[in-house]
This record gives C-alpha cells, sequence and structure tokens, in this order.
C-alpha cells in the first residue's frame, strides 16, 4: 500500500469527505495500541494483550435446553438485544470433526450425532452483577436449527422437486438483517451432499468426508449453498434462492439511498466471485437482482435471464441461474478471486471491505483487503472503484485475512486464517498462531495491523461482534485442536486441559489503552 502520511491513509479511508469537526473527533478518539512483546505466539493459549481479558461464554457440548447441546466449531456471531442488558445471541456451526464428537466409523447413529451439531444455535445471554456476560439456562430462547431442521425455501419456491430442505451446514460467516433477523450462510457444502454442474445427473462426492449421503440420499446438493434467515426469537427459517447458491461465507446488509436493501457476500473458493443483491424492499428479500462484480471494469453484471439474455443459452430458468450462481457468473465474464471471505461496510464512508485469503495455486500466500466504493456512495448503483487496501505478508505482520469488524471509531478488527496444515511452516513460519489484529484508522501506526490476540494450537478466531457500547467482543474460537490424528495426544488441549473444545469467549476491551501518538 503506497500511502506514506498519515494525511494520506485518512483521505485514501474516504475521510476527506468529512467535515474538520468531524475528522478532528476521529483523530482525537482514535488512535493505536502499543504492540505486546508476546506475538506473535505458538503457545496452546488464548492470549491477549495486557489491556484484555476474556471470559467463556460456551463451548461444545454445552447445554443450551433440556434436549439440546452447544453445536461444534462455532463460527459466526451476531446479537440482538432484549433489553439494555439481555441478548439473543445467533453462533454459526460450521462443520464437524468426527474424531471428537462422534466417532470415524460411518454408520447411520453417528451421522445423525454429526447433524445435530451443525446449523447454529440461539442462545440468550445476560449481564450479570459481576458485569460479565453468561447464559441464562433453559431459557425459552435457546434452541438449535440444525442439519436435521426443516427449512422451506422463500417464496414457496420447489428445489429439485421438494419446498423444503433437511437442516443448514457449512455454516461460516453472515448478517444481520435491518429488520433484524440473522442471516446464516452455507459455505462449504459440498463436504456433506457433494455437489454437480447444471448439465450433470450424476453427484460427485470427491470432497464429501462425512459421507452423509450414503444414509440419507434424498439430500441433493442443490437444497444447500444459499442464505438462510433466522428469527432470533422464535428460530424460524427459511433459505433464501434470490440471493443465489455458492459457497457463502458472508451475507452484509446495508440499505442503499433509495431505502432498499443491499446484501454483499463472497464465494469462498479459489477464483471465485463476489456478490450483491438488491433488493426491491427494505424490509425483506422476497424480490430483488443478484449481481456478480466485473472488478476490471468496476461493473456489477445481473445474473439475471431478461437482464443479461446470453444466459438464456445455458439456463432454462432464473432459479437454474442462481442454483447454479457460479457457472453463470463465468459466461457473464465475472472477475476470478482469491477467495473472498468476510465482507464489511466502513461505518462512516460506506466503503466496501473484502477479505481475499489466499490463493496459493496463485502465488497469492498471505492474502490481502480489497476496498470498493460504489459511484455516488449508494450501494444499488452499478459501478463503482475498487484498490488494496492492504496486502498481507511479512511486512504487515499479518497474513491470510479472514473475518472483519469495524468499531466505532473507524478502526478495522482483523482475524486471519491460516490452515491448521500450515501453521509454522514456509512461509508462515514468522506469523505463529492465527490472530486478531486492529489497523488503526488514525495516529502514527494507521493502517499497520497491530495484534491484539493469539489464538492455541490449530485454531482461528471467527464471527468477531462488538456489544453496542464497544465494550466488548465475542469471539469464536474456532477448531483448537484440528490436526489431532490420536485422542490421546491432541494437539491442543484448550480450554479444558484435556481435550480441546470450540468455544465462544467475550473479550474486555473496555480497557484497551489507546494512545495518541
Amino acid at each position: 500500500m503506497d500511502i506514506n502520511t498519515r494525511r494520506d491513509f485518512l483521505k485514501f479511508l474516504g475521510y476527506s469527505t468529512l467535515g474538520l469537526t468531524q475528522l478532528s473527533t476521529l483523530t482525537s478518539c482514535s488512535s493505536t495500541v502499543l504492540p505486546f512483546s508476546k506475538f506473535p505466539s505458538s503457545d496452546d493459549d488464548l492470549i491477549l494483550h495486557p489491556s484484555l481479558s476474556y471470559d467463556k461464554i460456551i463451548s461444545w457440548g454445552d447445554a443450551i435446553n433440556e434436549s439440546e447441546v452447544f453445536g461444534f466449531n462455532n463460527d459466526y456471531i451476531n446479537i440482538e438485544y432484549l433489553n439494555t442488558k439481555e441478548l439473543i445471541m445467533w453462533v454459526n456451526h460450521e462443520y464437524i470433526n468426527p474424531l471428537f464428537v462422534s466417532g470415524l466409523e460411518r454408520t447411520k447413529e453417528n451421522v445423525d450425532i454429526e447433524k445435530s451439531l451443525v446449523g447454529g444455535s440461539l442462545i440468550h445471554l445476560k449481564f450479570n452483577d459481576k458485569n460479565k456476560w453468561e447464559l441464562v439456562p433453559n431459557s425459552e430462547f435457546n434452541r438449535g436449527v440444525r442439519g436435521d431442521t426443516t427449512i422451506p425455501f422463500a417464496n414457496n419456491m420447489s428445489v429439485k422437486g421438494s419446498k423444503t430442505a433437511e437442516g443448514t451446514l457449512g455454516n461460516c460467516a453472515g448478517g444481520k438483517t435491518p429488520w433484524n433477523t440473522f442471516l446464516t450462510c452455507e459455505e462449504n457444502y459440498d463436504g456433506f451432499y457433494g455437489e454437480r454442474k447444471s448439465n450433470e445427473t450424476q453427484i460427485s462426492y470427491k470432497r464429501s468426508r462425512v459421507e452423509w449421503h450414503k444414509f440419507y440420499p434424498k439430500n441433493v446438493p442443490e437444497h444447500y449453498g444459499w442464505v438462510v434467515e433466522v428469527e432470533p426469537k422464535t428460530g424460524k427459517a427459511q433459505k433464501h434462492t434470490n440471493l443465489g447458491r455458492f459457497a457463502h461465507e458472508s451475507a452484509t446488509c446495508i440499505q442503499a439511498k433509495s431505502g432498499v436493501t443491499v446484501v454483499y457476500s463472497g464465494d469462498d473458493k479459489n477464483d471465485e466471485h463476489l456478490y450483491k443483491f438488491v433488493s426491491k424492499s427494505n424490509s425483506n428479500l422476497k424480490n430483488g437482482i443478484l449481481y456478480v462484480a466485473d472488478i476490471k471494469a468496476g461493473k456489477w453484471l445481473p445474473l439475471d435471464l431478461d437482464q443479461s439474455p446470453t444466459l438464456k443459452k445455458h439456463f432454462k430458468n432464473q432459479l437454474d441461474v442462481l442454483t447454479y450462481a457460479r457457472e453463470a457468473s463465468k459466461i457473464l465474464g465475472a472477475t476470478p478471486l482469491n477467495r473472498p471471505e468476510d465482507i464489511e461496510i466502513h461505518p462512516t464512508t460506506g466503503d466496501v471491505y473484502v477479505a481475499l485469503t489466499n490463493n496459493k495455486k496463485r502465488g497469492d500466500f498471505h492474502g490481502s483487503i480489497l476496498k470498493i466504493s460504489e459511484n455516488e456512495s449508494d450501494h444499488a448503483n452499478l459501478s463503482f472503484q475498487s484498490r488494496t487496501f492492504i496486502f498481507g505478508g511479512e511486512a504487515a505482520g499479518m497474513s491470510c485475512p479472514d473475518n472483519m469488524a469495524f468499531d466505532n471509531q473507524g478502526n478495522l478488527w482483523v482475524t486471519t486464517d491460516i490452515s491448521g496444515s500450515s501453521i509454522g511452516k514456509s512461509p508462515y513460519t514468522k506469523f505463529g498462531n492465527n490472530g486478531l489484529f486492529i489497523i488503526p484508522a488514525t495516529g502514527k501506526n494507521a493502517g499497520r495491523p497491530i495484534q491484539l490476540a493469539s489464538a492455541p494450537i490449530d485454531a482461528e478466531f471467527t464471527g468477531p461482534c462488538f456489544t453496542k457500547d464497544f465494550s466488548t467482543l465475542f469471539l469464536s474460537v474456532q477448531h483448537p485442536g484440528e490436526m489431532t490424528r490420536d485422542l490421546k495426544s491432541p494437539t491442543s488441549t484448550w480450554p479444558t486441559g484435556k481435550i480441546p473444545k470450540p468455544t465462544v469467549v467475550a473479550i474486555d476491551i473496555s480497557k484497551l489503552e489507546l494512545m495518541n501518538v
């Protein structure tokens, strides 16, 4: 990033469009944090900057009601307040590791256990007298939306002969709608029930390691890979075909100038694409157009039979276009990207930030963050400007950006995702375990990632979510000990000291030592 001064960086972020009073406020309130000598770390622990502290909220296997437990591999987090001291938290459960949860033998009984541990959990939290967030046991709001939950397709759509799908799975990141429902994204669905292309009848199971299809052959690939909308208080869910089918990493919502809702989503796979859905409403996702990005031309291309008639040569109807969105995107000439993952929108400028985690096959080992500025600052606009915000690598001190969140000062918080099989190996030897970083918006170190936390062995941090007063950061610690091959000698024992458990923590960030330097 060829930005040499603090003023240049503020201009790059878009603060040059603010009034002087606003800019002064941002500069005085926001700055940077002193680096911590223990980072990077390879220890089997959740290590925090000295200004921070954490409490465990819930771990895999903890009861949430009389019949359900908290699922495995917690990922994306979002919250909806009930009052000032109580909230409902949604947590994704992306995938399972049979070694820990069921057993390596493929039986229907083991698969049924696994199905009950993916999808997501709704849990009721309260802020107690000790000023800590805690689970409300057996609350009426505590429930799972899992791999065995019957979920209808929105708009009464019929997909492969069924108006419902059995369960949601591969749930990675997500979003929250302006009408306060949660969006959870089905990412690597092909690892469960396989995949096929639009012109194929046979299903390929080459990535389906858990072999669920052997016991549930009616659960076809086309029932998965969608965005699922969940109501916080009831758990009522629906799958949205309008937002397309691919390895959804996120579904980040914003309202355009006209008030209509726009949803951004990345397809987390090498050489796949960036999408946005422009709804025709400000209160639902029932009607609208899905677009895919041509980054080189700065254009959003409509994945719509009427607006892109060339698609009629390849697809028989609009549902086919959306079901096989990857194929349609390539026909239109969308730009292949290096694993577009989380997407966040700057709270002041409205610029769209996209984490491009890496693409090892193309020599991109450390990833980058892409910045998109919609023309006329309107998220419904069909043209945009783009530029790399930051490159990962040794110069940045951060590799493989994945999940992100902006705080109320415009600082960008980033978690990293170096795969468990690559941590500590070249070219990642200098980065240690995965981490949590802050990229300050102002101050002498503006634009420089500074590490705030280090994850346990094999783990990654996911789903950063702030409370509304920005005093607490909820964070998932996902797949500690993922590389374990023998339960008698796990690669990590965090947080129990015996076996690793994916866990949600609450990090107190209220005492973070910000310094104007």
